[in-house]
């Protein structure tokens, strides 16, 4: 997903079957909030966009990306959810503590998603300048935020193409 016009997520998507009935969490790390809340309404707009009723769509701030694997663990454990999206950014500094911060991050949300049988996607910026990441936030190259909501769809898509059901992932 390095450019707008090379990304997977980009183009028509199938609709998903019964969309009122998806519920889906929207975790934001405020950590970098200029960049994280123009992720967040990228994401916000695409979900609507897709069916998916507002109330439907659980809205969650975090201190930062470090605590996005913990707040979509807790999210999966208190709500009804089909998906969780985080959404974050972490910038290069002086120090490895992004590559720290990025790699723990990956892990825990893949862990949680395997763990969990459900999508968790990872919608965070890990740039090595603000500018990248105002760039994949807004800019020439598009909105990751967007492109993560399209992701939850599509896997979303898959559960119900797999399981014949409009909305199983988490509803008995």
């Amino acid at each position: 997903m390095a450019t707008k016009l090379k990304t997977q997520n980009s183009g028509p998507v199938t609709p998903l079957k019964s969309p009122e009935k998806i519920r889906i969490a929207l975790i934001t790390a405020r950590w970098h909030e200029e960049i994280t809340s123009h992720l967040t309404e990228g994401a916000f707009q695409k979900l609507l966009e897709s069916g998916i009723l507002s109330d439907n769509i659980i809205k969650i701030e975090v201190p930062g990306a470090f605590e996005l694997p913990q707040a979509g663990k807790m999210v999966l454990a208190n709500k009804n959810v089909h998906a969780v999206i985080c959404l974050g950014c972490v910038v290069k500094g002086e120090t490895h503590h992004d590559e720290f911060i990025n790699h723990a991050v990956a892990t825990g949300l893949t862990n949680l998603s395997i763990a969990s049988g459900k999508p968790v996607i990872f919608g965070v910026l890990t740039t090595l300048t603000y500018e990248q990441a105002f760039e994949r936030s807004k800019g020439k190259l598009g909105n990751k935020g967007e492109e993560c909501a399209l992701a939850a769809i599509q896997m979303l898509l898959v559960n119900q193409e797999l399981t014949g059901k409009e909305s199983s992932i988490g509803f008995k």
